[in-house]
């Protein structure tokens, strides 16, 4: 299993003893709100289970459970990008609820960061930010992710056309 210890919290591999922890965790609208359409509301022990058969698939992982207490309460991952974009990878995380505003997710991002320069061939990390996600805006800039752009009415979340924004970390800019 990997683990990267973070004091309070530490990431790990996904693991089918977190089915419930992560179908109660994730099933929450506000959180929802803030992803892709592809991340499922409401969220079911079912979805949980067929998130985790494939969250472990990659070698090395690019999906890790967020845990506190023994407890899977948020993810963190990366997309590897492939082509001529190929040395860029994509980030994405939430956190259940009661775990707001404690620090987690600034954690996860700074030592997921880490972790994707240390284990893949990538130059740069990305996340693509609904403006209204106020709070995933403030972790990224906390975790030294400069914005670069904003894509005008660039998506659509509850029938709400809104802006993108494109927040990114270079390599170098760790070194």
């Amino acid at each position: 299993m990997n683990r990267i210890e973070l004091g309070n919290i530490n990431l790990r591999s996904w693991q089918k003893k977190d089915i419930k922890s992560l179908a109660r965790n994730a099933n929450n609208k506000k959180i929802w709100d803030n992803l892709r359409d592809e991340f499922p509301y409401p969220y079911t022990e079912m979805a949980a289970k067929q998130w985790i058969a494939i969250a472990n698939e990659d070698n090395p992982l690019t999906n890790f459970a967020i845990e506190y207490k023994g407890n899977a309460v948020g993810g963190v991952g990366i997309i590897l990008k492939s082509d001529v974009f190929r040395k860029n990878a994509e980030i994405g995380y939430w956190l259940g609820e009661k775990y707001w505003n404690k620090g987690f997710a600034t954690k996860a991002v700074n030592a997921m960061v880490e972790y994707s320069f240390q284990n893949f061939n990538i130059v740069r990390i990305f996340a693509n930010v609904f403006e209204t996600n106020v709070a995933s805006i403030r972790v990224l800039e906390k975790c030294k992710f400069k914005k670069e752009a904003i894509l005008e009415k660039a998506v659509i979340k509850n029938n709400k056309v809104q802006n993108c924004y494109i927040y990114s970390i270079l390599k170098e800019d760790l070194l």
